[in-house]
């Protein structure tokens, strides 16, 4: 027995080619995961975790409860302020993950009345909380301040707040808003900007701070959502602000109250995670294959299939769900694990293969793989 309206949504997904299934690790060349920077299998950061809670004496396998009970471990004190000195923000508050963060908020922060204007190719995490908020929510077309400004002089009133929502590097695209523009935009017009900054850490700043901190606009955003679970390679997320900020989402976020803490051990390997940050030289060597696929996307002449990006993430747009698996497929066969992104996660018609670049990718992988995609949408 299985509810046939159930099996009929699964049966489309079959029809259209969009069927989702868990597949093991592989082998595989790298050029999917969101480890940019390998440090989710870095010796020294599992180590030195190891080390730091044996030396401290924090022999706990788990959390024993919610913060706000008895899962408020010392840990969580000292991280805290860490990530608000690294990051220079009033205060930071860690959640057990980006999605937690995202969803938390966006419901718990605007209020009945106010006014949401979010990017379209937000991610689900920060729709799905803009759906469990009572204020109002429109879309502006992405990267399209014109139209963000159009829908704030139309929308606007004197008893409402507006919060403008948008992510430093978008997962599906690669690509970036002109934030600095954005932040203008949204100071003029007194609204308050959120930035979600999960696959922007690690890849932009001096040391890997993210791109809100490398464009020195930090104190022209209300909020900003980090994830460890990208290029910091382990787990959770933490939200920055104001201390007020902080106290707020602590005494009315439900995703933060009533969820059980992350370990000990979890918050010790974020911590180890930024000290190795701080000493890597693993960013330099993402920006570099950064350059180098980007250069190599011009020899090969792809760059009409490649949606412009800075970031980690470059894809390639193949239209059709059909297409873009072969193609994927075609790769894994000559050794590259790169994954095809499909409607619709994505629009029907703007299927792509995502590559995700990483600072452990040799130039003869990018150069190959490159070279095997033109031989296969040529």
């Amino acid at each position: 027995m299985f509810p046939k309206k159930l099996l009929h949504k699964l049966d489309q997904r079959k029809a259209v080619n969009a069927l989702r299934t868990l597949k093991n690790q592989t082998s595989l060349i790298d050029l999917s995961s969101n480890d940019y920077l390998g440090f989710s299998k870095n010796k020294d950061i599992f180590e030195d975790a190891h080390l730091y809670l044996t030396r401290n004496s924090y022999l706990e396998n788990g959390a024993t409860g919610s913060r706000l009970l008895s899962g408020n471990h010392k840990l969580y004190g000292t991280l805290e302020d860490a990530l608000q000195s690294f990051h220079n923000a009033k205060a930071a508050l860690v959640f057990n993950s980006g999605y937690d963060a995202n969803v938390g908020f966006f419901s718990s922060v605007p209020q009945r009345g106010d006014i949401i204007l979010y990017d379209e190719y937000s991610h689900a995490s920060i729709r799905d909380g803009i759906q469990m908020s009572n204020a109002k929510a429109y879309k502006f077309k992405h990267n399209n301040l014109e139209d963000l400004e159009e829908k704030i002089r139309r929308l606007a009133s004197n008893d409402q707040d507006i919060f403008v929502v948008t992510e430093s590097v978008f997962s599906m695209d690669g690509d970036s808003p002109d934030l600095k523009l954005l932040s203008d935009v949204c100071k003029t017009n007194k609204a308050y900007l959120i930035v979600d900054e999960a696959h922007s850490v690690g890849v932009f700043g001096n040391s890997g701070e993210g791109l809100i901190q490398e464009l020195n606009i930090e104190d022209l955003v209300f909020a900003r959502i980090i994830t460890f679970g990208k290029a910091m390679g382990c787990h959770g997320a933490a939200i920055l602000g104001s201390e007020k900020l902080k106290q707020y989402l602590v005494n009315f976020c439900r995703s933060f109250i009533y969820t059980t803490a992350l370990s000990p051990h979890a918050l010790s390997t974020i911590l180890s995670s930024y000290k190795e940050l701080m000493i890597s030289s693993n960013v330099t060597a993402l920006r570099e294959n950064i350059l180098r696929f980007k250069k190599e996307v011009g020899v090969q002449k792809l760059r009409p299939l490649f949606i412009e990006s800075n970031s980690a993430i470059h894809c390639c747009v193949i239209p059709g769900n059909t297409n873009v698996k072969t193609i994927a497929e075609k790769l894994e066969e000559k050794g590259f694990d790169v994954k095809p992104i499909l409607s619709p996660t994505v629009p029907n018609g703007e299927e792509r293969l995502r590559f995700c670049l990483h600072a452990y990718n040799s130039e003869k992988e990018i150069s190959e793989v490159l070279a095997l995609l033109t031989t296969f949408v040529s």
